[in-house]
């Protein structure tokens, strides 16, 4: 394995890690922010998404 494609997959792994969390993150705002917000119709949408995910929200 020489030196360069070491760095490479250094770089695909750290890349793959910020993917994830920029993922977890988004994922988070959706079902944290919106589905909980006063908003009736996004609420009933991420309501409904909830339950189709058996995510536990009441």
């Amino acid at each position: 394995m020489t030196q360069t494609s070491a760095a490479a997959g250094t770089a695909s792994t750290s890349s793959l890690s910020l993917q994830r969390l920029l993922a977890a993150a988004i994922g988070a705002f959706i079902v944290g922010m919106v589905g909980f917000s006063h908003m009736t119709v996004a609420h009933n949408a991420s309501h409904d998404y909830r339950h189709s995910m058996a995510f536990p929200c009441h």
